[in-house]
This record gives structure tokens, sequence and C-alpha cells, in this order.
């Protein structure tokens, strides 16, 4: 059983060599998926959570970071994927900090109904995760933030507002012009709220050494957020991030 206990950790991180933060990445493997929140084991890790909108470029951008081909699947059918995939992180079996895939969102051909429990299992996620250090959202730079994207910001803010790390990652940027992805790349920062943004391709690895960095530095900085006093169950729906 890996040991899940976290070691003190400094108050601020030093700057890190790539390397290092790509090999830390590297060590990443599964540890378990769960499609309801009470199916989520109890850590006291660090976890960074990775949501986006179906055909963003999350499965592809975790398996670049983690220098792995096949640890986040990709579902032939966009917007299938209805669980929370947990990867550890950390050299010889010792998880000092844990990766979140969430469930992509949006998509138009999944059922309203699995678009409900989804919506529910996000938010509660997000606002009672009592180990979420960081938030990574995902954005199709030629679409920029979308509606979808506006309703996660507003349910995260007040976490941010209290410490909670969170970047917008623009990925397939290398699908822009200069120009493009300068534009793009200001207006995902004044959107982001307290939060930081990047350009980021995994095709031309564009972006890759400057977010292994930013992500070993999160879990190396402060403790783990606390979570709103809130049931992780609470089954109630949120807002409706179901398009009409």
């Amino acid at each position: 059983m890996n040991d899940t206990t976290p070691s003190a950790a400094p108050a601020a991180a030093p700057d890190v060599d790539a390397k290092i933060a790509h090999g830390w990445l590297h060590t990443a493997r599964f540890l378990t998926t769960a499609p309801q929140l009470e199916f989520l084991p109890d850590l006291s890790v660090p976890e960074i959570a990775f949501v986006g909108r179906s055909n963003a470029g999350k499965s592809t951008s975790i398996n670049t970071l983690t220098q792995q081909k096949r640890l986040a699947f990709a579902s032939k059918t966009p917007g299938r994927t209805q669980s929370i995939n947990l990867f550890s992180l950390g050299k010889q079996g010792v998880t000092d900090a844990v990766l979140a895939d969430l469930p992509g969102y949006g998509y138009a051909a999944v059922p309203r109904e699995a678009k409900l429990r989804w919506q529910r299992v996000m938010a509660n996620y997000l606002k009672t995760r009592k180990n979420l250090r960081g938030v990574v959202l995902l954005c199709d730079p030629r679409l920029g933030l979308t509606e979808l994207d506006e309703i996660l910001l507003d349910i995260i803010r007040p976490r941010v507002e209290e410490g909670l790390q969170f970047l917008v990652l623009l990925t397939k940027s290398d699908k822009l012009t200069r120009a493009e992805a300068s534009k793009a790349l200001s207006i995902a920062r004044l959107q982001a709220g307290g939060g930081e943004a990047k350009l980021f391709s995994a095709l031309k690895k564009q972006g890759l050494d400057e977010v292994a960095q930013l992500l070993w530095r999160w879990v190396r900085t402060a403790p783990a957020i606390e979570a709103a006093q809130a049931p992780e169950t609470d089954n109630r729906p949120p807002e409706d991030i179901t398009p009409p």
C-alpha cells in the first residue's frame, strides 16, 4: 500500500529545474477511479484537478506532461467518460501528490440525465474536496472560455480567493499565429480571476517546462486548502451547465 502521508512542506518552494519537475510527473501511475465522490479515497496529500470541455485536449495534455502515452484515457466518444480518475505522484512508490482527471463537459450528444449527474459530481468535488490544492482548466484558445467554463469559474472562485491555485491552460496553441496566441493569452489572463494563464501545445511541446515546474511548486508551497464545510455526498443539483 502506498504511503499517502505528506512530508512537511516549506512555506514557499524554490524554483526547480525542469528536469526534476518532469521526472516527478513521470512517476504518475493509476490510483483509482470513482463514479461518485463517496468512492474517492480520503487523502491528505495535495491534489491537482484537470478540468475542461470535451475535445479541449485534456487527456493528451496529461499524457504529455507525465510522458506517458495512455495514462489518461481519451474516449472515442467525447463526453462519455463519466468518472473521476486519480493518479499518484511520487518516487519509490511513496505518494506525495495526486492528479485528478475529471470528465469532460459540454458534449451535446451526452444524455441530459448523464450531464446532470456529472454536474453534481463536478460541483461537489470542486467545492468540497479537502485536499484540493490546484485546478487546471484546459481551454481551446480558438474557442476561448465558453459559458460552461465561466460557470465552472464561478463554482471555484470562492476557493481561489482563499488560496486555491488556478491555471487556464490554452491547449493546441500551435494552431494559432503568434499574434493570435498573444491575444488569446491576454484575454485568458483577464478572465482567470486571480489565477494564471499559459500557452500549451502537446504537439510542439510548447509550455511543457513551465507547466511542469508550476505544478511542482503548487504541491510544495502551502498545505492543502481546507474545503468548505459541505457534505461530499450532497446531491442537490448546482447551476445547470448544460446550454439550452
